[in-house]
């Protein structure tokens, strides 16, 4: 028998306190009031943190923040990705932090056009739709 907060943390969507939807969390990612999503990571062993982005969307900011976390702590943060199997083939961890940052806002901006190119085509494709029924 499940409780009530694991029926909520298995599902895509779930109501805050003012009764608004939210996407999914992810780590490291946070929704600003505006709608924008930024990430950011600690740098292991110090108490500094490294800005990683503002992005357009929850899986760029999370891509970003899955980049920038295997290339500072290596392969022992698997388990902590938000996305392990997309992590990309060249991320190395001998990068300097500012080199850590500028790869993790590259694969996160990657992954904002590449969402925001698949909902533009998605409502195309309906818009078409759409169209092509009403006249048939």
């Amino acid at each position: 028998m499940s409780t009530s907060s694991d029926e909520s943390s298995s599902n895509s969507t779930s109501r805050s306190a003012n009764g608004a939807s939210q996407e999914k969390k992810y780590k490291g990612v946070r929704c600003r009031r505006w709608g924008k999503w930024v990430s950011e990571i600690r740098v292991p062993g110090t108490r500094d943190r490294l800005w990683l982005g503002t992005y357009s969307t929850p899986e760029g900011a999370a891509v970003a923040h899955d980049v920038a976390s295997y290339c500072l702590s290596g392969s022992t943060c698997l388990h902590k990705l938000n996305f392990p199997s997309m992590l990309p083939h060249t991320a190395r961890t001998d990068l300097s932090p500012r080199s850590v940052q500028k790869a993790a806002s590259d694969a996160g901006m990657a992954m904002d056009a590449r969402y925001i190119t698949s909902r533009e085509i998605t409502q195309n494709n309906e818009r078409l739709s759409i169209s092509v029924d009403d006249y048939l």
